[in-house]
């Protein structure tokens, strides 16, 4: 029931429908009370169902991302320079599409008052979206539209994930956290690996290269939204005005510092991370010297390969472990650390071997902090009644790096190095780590 009665501890809510919205797949599950972090345990098939919508998701997404545009770059032009200037045109806009779009999907959830829940609606119609936009970016036939699509795409994106990751947070007690963070690290991971060998077998067809991976999210997301139990609102509990659109995009750091730190320290992790992986085919062909083509998209996809099973085996073992001793921010700071570490490497590494023991020691210290950050994200949220709102704030840590990442970085490696010499990013990335590792380590609220 959406409001229990008033022998299990919670008075009527007359905002709340009575009914809720029950889930279509699966046996019934009981809808969460709105507000108030649920006791019971979820069964496996529902986090599975979960973990896959996770990893539909990004593997739509994150191919484009991190290596279908810069082959759609290459497909349009020769020159090397070119290349790198329309791939920053392109991705720099979609990730400020993902900061704004994040946050208002995440507030936006919060007040729905559709019969089919809160978060169903946005997760569906996310997932759509994404799909017709990455369809616009097959077809595109120059950078303006190419940066058209990915605007579109990263916007229906995080609306739809914004929502997802609210139900997350609404569907789980305290105790899967952990276990499930990091099975959701690991899906974001193996979605990275598996985009990329989508990418590397569809690389001389652009229809495939995009929409393979979109319509392989579109199912598992599609199917996640029918698994979901959710409590209806009849009326919004709250105004929409000027003011609560601006609080839309903050959470007072002063009032909520573990929240503030727990935000800086993402912002810094995901930088370090998107300012090598915006980069990594022109590392591969600048830096380790590959020709242009399969030989380099090859080498990228056994990386991430490496990367992804480096890190499934830590996020596991780094989940269980902090559910079961109920500490969070160390094993998220040593993780930090470690990834700063094998960031710095990659400047050392002058052979395609060495490039994927950094590979290896990324993937480790990624699946570390995916597996943990969440669970502690979650410890700390303000106000479980605007899960949405606050994760949406949240998710701007992860959009905002996105942003910056190809303007900085195209900075660091065209100004500082020529547009060969990695140096100066690599450097950049790893310092961006280490802080953010030592800002995790002040949060108070969570061990």
């Amino acid at each position: 029931m959406t409001t229990p009665s008033s022998g299990t501890g919670f008075a009527p809510d007359p905002t709340i429908d009575l009914q809720g919205s029950p889930n279509l797949i699966g046996p019934e599950l009981p809808i969460p009370h709105l507000g108030i972090k649920p006791e019971a345990k979820r069964p496996v098939w529902f986090i599975a169902g979960l973990v896959l919508a996770q990893f539909g998701i990004f593997v739509a997404l994150l191919g484009p991302a991190t290596v279908s545009i810069q082959m759609k770059a290459q497909s349009l032009t020769t020159d090397p320079a070119e290349q790198v200037a329309m791939t920053a045109m392109v991705i720099a806009p979609g990730a400020l599409a993902a900061v704004i779009f994040n946050a208002v999907g995440g507030r936006i959830s919060d007040r729905t008052t559709s019969g089919l829940g809160r978060r169903r609606p946005w997760i569906v119609l996310g997932i759509i979206g994404l799909t017709l936009s990455l369809l616009l970016i097959a077809l595109a036939t120059g950078p303006l539209m190419m940066a058209i699509g990915w605007f579109l795409a990263q916007a229906c994106a995080n609306l739809g994930f914004a929502a997802f990751l609210a139900s997350v947070a609404d569907q789980l007690p305290s105790e899967q956290y952990g276990k499930t963070s990091g099975l959701i690290g690991i899906a974001q991971n193996s979605a990275i690996m598996v985009a990329t060998w989508l990418s590397a077998a569809f690389s001389s067809n652009m229809l495939l290269l995009f929409m393979v991976p979109a319509v392989l999210g579109l199912i598992l997301v599609s199917v996640y939204a029918l698994m979901l139990p959710e409590p209806v609102l009849k009326e919004n509990r709250y105004p929409f005005n000027l003011r609560e659109l601006i609080a839309t995009f903050w959470t007072n750091p002063v009032k909520f510092p573990d929240f503030g730190l727990a935000w800086w320290g993402r912002f810094l992790i995901i930088l370090a991370s998107y300012l090598f992986i915006t980069f990594r085919p022109f590392y591969m062909t600048s830096h380790l010297g590959l020709p242009e083509g399969e030989s380099a998209v090859a080498a990228v996809a056994v990386g991430v390969t490496i990367y992804t099973v480096a890190s499934m085996v830590s996020g596991l073992l780094a989940g269980w472990i902090s559910d079961r001793l109920g500490r969070r921010k160390v094993m998220v700071a040593i993780a930090i650390l470690i990834f700063g570490i094998g960031t710095y490497g990659l400047l050392h590494a002058d052979t395609v071997t060495g490039f994927y023991v950094c590979e290896a020691i990324m993937g480790v210290a990624y699946g570390m902090y995916l597996a943990v950050d969440l669970a502690l994200v979650f410890e700390v949220l303000p106000d479980r009644e605007k899960t949405g709102k606050d994760l949406g704030v949240f998710n701007m840590a992860n959009a905002l790096p996105q942003s910056l990442a190809p303007g900085v970085g195209g900075f660091l490696l065209a100004k500082l190095g020529g547009g060969t010499d990695f140096t100066a990013l690599l450097v950049a990335a790893a310092i961006s780590a280490v802080a953010g590792a030592i800002l995790t380590m002040f949060i108070r609220g969570v061990k």
